[in-house]
């Protein structure tokens, strides 16, 4: 996988080198969304797709990535150690360029609010993006989680991108007994309370399950094509929950407007106070 620079506002664009030139282009978009039984999978008219794009995506919205190019040789992405930390790690060495157009954002007006079955996902307005994650495994052995983080400074880098899915260098079988369980079911080792994940692998949060989903949520709503500016409740995620939410979100064209970082700084700070919204959103610059 290489990532190549895009000109302002192209936005963030899949470009598989199996393939022919004119069926190689797989646009990250809400609008392309395949399948989410196994993670978020893209395609595109051709009848081609491009998978497990949900740590890339995360990894490219944590690092404030608006416009960029993702050359890949196959199908599929790379999972690199189950989480977002190392290509992070490889932006932050490449450096980023600002681009010459107005950074937008999506501000939340109205609240949107999607279920299926026990599972249920609100987004509320906000003035600073912000990730509540409530986790309720099934095994008795593990810890109900719940996270909430604002998504500022180096928020993403330091407590989001780092969390891996428990259960990584394992084959599917020996954690979903139940042919029927798809990778959006919870399904966690034994050993989770003593903070260990299989192989004996010592766990980077206490709360690892549940920070791993909120890189999930990261990654799939980056497919709105603009941040996101409100607050994402999701009791039991999974990538078909997020992308249900976003399709309701799009549905529903009074909850959102389209803005400038300009103008959502803006209406932050008068919400909040100039002053405190200004050393909040310090970070949110333009690339």
């Amino acid at each position: 996988m290489t990532l190549l620079p895009a000109e302002p506002d192209s936005g963030i664009l899949f470009r598989r080198k199996d393939l022919e030139a004119d069926q190689a282009d797989i646009k990250a978009s809400w609008r392309n969304l395949v399948d989410t039984a196994v993670g978020t999978v893209l395609g595109n008219d051709s009848g081609h797709i491009v998978s497990a794009v949900d740590l890339v995506l995360a990894a490219l919205r944590g690092c404030g990535v608006d416009n960029v190019i993702v050359e890949t040789s196959g199908s599929e992405l790379p999972s690199f150690d189950g989480s977002s930390a190392p290509l992070v790690a490889l932006i932050n060495r490449a450096g980023l360029t600002p681009q010459t157009l107005p950074r937008p954002g999506i501000w939340i007006e109205r609240s949107i609010e999607v279920r299926l079955g026990e599972a249920y996902a609100i987004l509320n307005p906000a003035s600073v993006p912000r990730i509540t994650v409530n986790l309720e495994p099934g095994d008795a052995a593990v810890d109900s989680q719940c996270v909430s983080l604002e998504l500022v400074d180096h928020i993403f880098a330091r407590e989001i991108a780092p969390a891996r899915g428990l259960g990584m260098d394992q084959e599917p079988s020996d954690f979903f007994a139940d042919p029927a369980l798809s990778h959006d079911t919870i399904a966690l080792p034994t050993m989770m309370h003593d903070r260990l994940m299989p192989g004996n692998l010592r766990l980077r949060y206490r709360d690892e399950a549940a920070r791993h989903k909120m890189l999930q949520c990261f990654g799939d709503l980056s497919l709105a094509g603009a941040p996101l500016f409100g607050h994402l409740f999701v009791h039991q995620p999974s990538h078909r929950l997020n992308h249900a939410l976003l399709r309701t979100l799009f549905d529903h064209r009074q909850a959102w407007s389209r803005l400038s970082y300009d103008s959502i700084q803006r209406r932050a700070a008068h919400e909040h106070g100039e002053l405190a919204i200004r050393a909040k959103l310090s970070s949110m610059r333009p690339h």
